[in-house]
């Protein structure tokens, strides 16, 4: 992809090489490599550490292919480059839940109960899975109060760290 950051002359060219898994990914920047390790993500907020740095990101504004975001405490508008305007939008089309209302798993496993069904209530804290991860069973619980919207696993699924599992609304 092609970006452009404000206050740096220039196209900034950024394209994922590998997921390595387990928040372990190789970008290239400009034609330089990068290891990046993502250590948190929820919502609009993303914790990282590029090269030997750790950033704490949050997406404050989007519209279109422009982003406002906070990076560690600096504002940076960035725009998409606008061969890409289709795209981003045939991905966003896809993609019509908001990420807030998105239940993520922050750890790998495997499901072996689900614990509520879809269009019930459910209030923050509540269990609404249960994965089996390293012979240990964690529950993924709601982070708001709301309806179960949908249930993107089932039981004896395998999920990776970070998958959505569920959209509360």
């Amino acid at each position: 992809m092609e970006f452009e950051l404000e206050g740096v002359p220039g196209i900034i060219k950024a394209e994922l090489i590998l997921n390595k898994g387990f928040g372990d990914i190789l970008f290239k920047i400009n034609n330089k490599e990068y290891d990046l390790k993502l250590l948190k993500s929820s919502g609009s907020n993303f914790e990282f550490i590029l090269g030997n740095s750790f950033y704490q990101v949050k997406i404050l504004h989007s519209e279109g292919t422009k982003y406002s975001l906070d990076v560690d405490g600096i504002t940076l508008e960035v725009k998409k480059h606008s061969k890409l305007t289709e795209i981003i939008e045939k991905s966003r089309s896809k993609s019509l839940i908001n990420q807030e209302n998105n239940v993520s798993s922050q750890i790998p496993g495997r499901v072996v109960k689900i614990s509520v069904s879809q269009g019930s209530g459910v209030k923050k804290g509540d269990p609404i899975m249960i994965l089996e991860s390293m012979k240990m069973q964690v529950a993924i619980k709601a982070h708001k109060d709301g309806t179960l919207k949908e249930i993107k696993a089932k039981e004896g699924s395998i999920i990776a760290r970070n998958d959505v599992v569920a959209v509360i609304e």
